[in-house]
């Protein structure tokens, strides 16, 4: 399981006395805890890998966020900072898919769902989250499959 490779790898930078990996670890970690204890609340079992992914990619997007304010600010150390755990939180994510990747998925995902046009953007976006979960920015994803829709 993912939670086993971050856990190993937090055991890992411990070790190595890597602070920035262990403290980047540790926050994943608490993260997913959270995001147990509120699927206990709606009564659903803790998060397997499939609902880890996005956990990891909207963490990501956060610290992507963080960079950007920080360089209007001319904070290179924060940016620094926000980037090296960019890297570590991606090295848990499944290798994304470039552009023209993305591009043929598109087009199988609306071939195979017989989309027709705007109406039917759901059943494609849905066909290609539940195929390359964490392998594509849906959101990326969403403006192409539109695009290509019209």
């Amino acid at each position: 399981m993912l939670r086993d490779d971050i856990n190993k790898a937090l055991t890992e930078a411990q070790k190595a006395k890597n602070e920035r990996t262990v403290s980047t670890l540790r926050m994943v970690n608490s993260t997913l805890k959270n995001a147990d204890i509120e699927a206990r609340g709606a009564g659903k079992p803790p998060l397997g890998d499939a609902e880890v992914l996005p956990v990891l990619q909207k963490m990501i997007k956060q610290r992507q966020e963080s960079v950007e304010l920080y360089q209007k600010g001319n904070r290179a150390d924060l940016v620094k900072q926000e980037q090296e755990e960019i890297a570590i939180i991606s090295a848990y994510l499944p290798k994304q898919m470039s552009e023209a990747e993305m591009a043929a998925a598109i087009e199988a995902a609306i071939k195979d769902t017989s989309a027709a046009g705007m109406k039917d953007m759901g059943k494609v976006i849905g066909a290609l989250r539940g195929k390359y979960a964490g392998q594509m920015d849906i959101a990326k994803v969403s403006g192409m499959v539109k695009a290509k829709l019209q």
